[in-house]
């Protein structure tokens, strides 16, 4: 199953106690075996990598628990573990329902738990976390933040997601450094924090590079700072992609709504912003756009190649076009 049916479970309260996690996000995979684990005066053994043992997990759910609570078994590793050591695991489960048995495959071979017919005849309960989109980012980020007391609105969490390409396990952490405030966290602090005082915001140099000014010295602190030129062409075209979509809601609608544009409320200054920016590019230079940025991120990907001087030859490109 997905992570939407699993959490419509989990809500309900109707899930076994056997769970098979795998997918391409580690970090929904740890949180959700943070969640179930989660319970007070539990026994718990828990494996990580190349540490697991099969007679010592095996006994860990056959006997009663030391403190008379639970008993719960954790594996989370890149090695498959044998299909019939799980049905074991899964039988002690299905015999006592005072054990919990959490088995986390972090590698990248998912044939096997693709198939329906893999845990059949179980009751557990196996599911695929793939990587959230923007959408379910922020309210990962949010629910982070709520845990934490850290207060932050949606905008500033895209913010932060921009920031680091997307990587909500990156951004998870990065909270942690705003739990000193007793106040709303702002755009602001994220790039003083975050970027580091003396970085530019790379979302003010693409502004600048759209408005056709120089953009050499702002490009080399950027990377100077530790950005990878990928991240860079990556961020041009989400930026770039935003302004198009931008551009077509206004000329449908009239005016733009940031909520249904980007699903979710932005500051008025940005919302007014983007939408000038964006009717400054003509339909048909936003399409040249899109090709020349794709293009360059697949040069870049290519090995052996100098991902500066091809990043230097698309922004300078990049303005002829516009």
């Amino acid at each position: 199953m997905y992570q939407s049916e699993f959490d419509k479970n989990l809500n309900k309260g109707s899930i076994s106690n056997s769970f098979v996690f795998y997918g391409e996000s580690l970090f929904l995979i740890d949180r959700y075996i943070k969640l179930l684990s989660n319970i007070e005066d539990a026994s718990i053994l828990n494996y990580n990598q190349d540490e697991y043992d099969f007679n010592s997990a095996k006994a860990h759910l056959s006997q009663a628990s030391l403190f008379g609570g639970r008993n719960l078994l954790i594996i989370k590793t890149h090695k498959k573990v044998g299909k019939k050591e799980l049905d074991i695991f899964v039988q002690y489960c299905e015999k006592n329902q005072d054990n919990l048995f959490i088995y986390a495959y972090t590698g990248d071979d998912f044939r096997a738990y693709n198939d329906k017919k893999f845990f059949a005849k179980q009751s557990t309960m196996v599911v695929r976390f793939f990587h959230p989109k923007l959408g379910e980012s922020i309210n990962i980020i949010a629910q982070v933040a709520k845990e934490k007391n850290v207060n932050i609105d949606n905008y500033s969490i895209t913010h932060l997601l921009n920031i680091h390409n997307g990587d909500i396990a990156l951004c998870a952490n990065e909270i942690e450094k705003f739990i000193v405030f007793d106040r709303a966290i702002s755009t602001k602090d994220i790039d003083a924090l975050v970027f580091g005082l003396a970085e530019i915001n790379i979302d003010d140099f693409i502004i600048n590079l759209i408005n056709k000014k120089d953009f050499k010295e702002d490009i080399k602190s950027i990377l100077e700072h530790g950005e990878d030129e990928i991240r860079v062409i990556t961020a041009l075209t989400s930026f770039i992609t935003q302004l198009y979509l931008f551009n077509i809601y206004i000329r449908v609608n009239g005016t733009p709504n940031a909520r249904e544009i980007l699903g979710y409320n932005a500051p008025q200054f940005v919302v007014k912003e983007k939408a000038e920016l964006s009717y400054r590019i003509k339909p048909n230079i936003y399409y040249k756009l899109h090709q020349l940025l794709l293009d360059t991120e697949l040069q870049m990907k290519s090995s052996g190649v100098d991902k500066g001087a091809i990043l230097f030859s698309c922004l300078i490109r990049f303005q002829q076009l516009l």
